[in-house]
C-alpha cells in the first residue's frame, strides 16, 4: 500500500509542479489552429473522392 501512496504524491508532486500548462491564449489559439487544419483537410479529402469518383464513373462509362 506504501508504493501506491507514493506513486499517488509523486504523480501529483510531478502534475502540479514540473508541468508547464498552457495558458488560456495559447490553448485556443492551438484549438483554432487544430480546427482549421482539420476543416482544409477535410475539404481536400471531400475533393479527392469527388474527383475520383468522377474519373471512375467517367472510366465505367466508356467501358459500357
Amino acid at each position: 500500500m506504501e508504493k501506491i501512496k507514493n506513486l499517488w504524491n509523486s504523480s501529483v508532486d510531478e502534475l502540479l509542479n514540473k508541468v508547464t500548462w498552457p495558458t488560456w491564449d495559447q490553448l485556443r489559439e492551438s484549438a483554432i489552429i487544430v480546427l482549421i487544419a482539420s476543416i482544409v483537410f477535410s475539404i481536400l479529402i471531400w475533393l479527392l473522392d469527388y474527383a475520383l469518383g468522377f474519373g471512375l464513373d467517367f472510366l465505367y462509362g466508356v467501358t459500357k
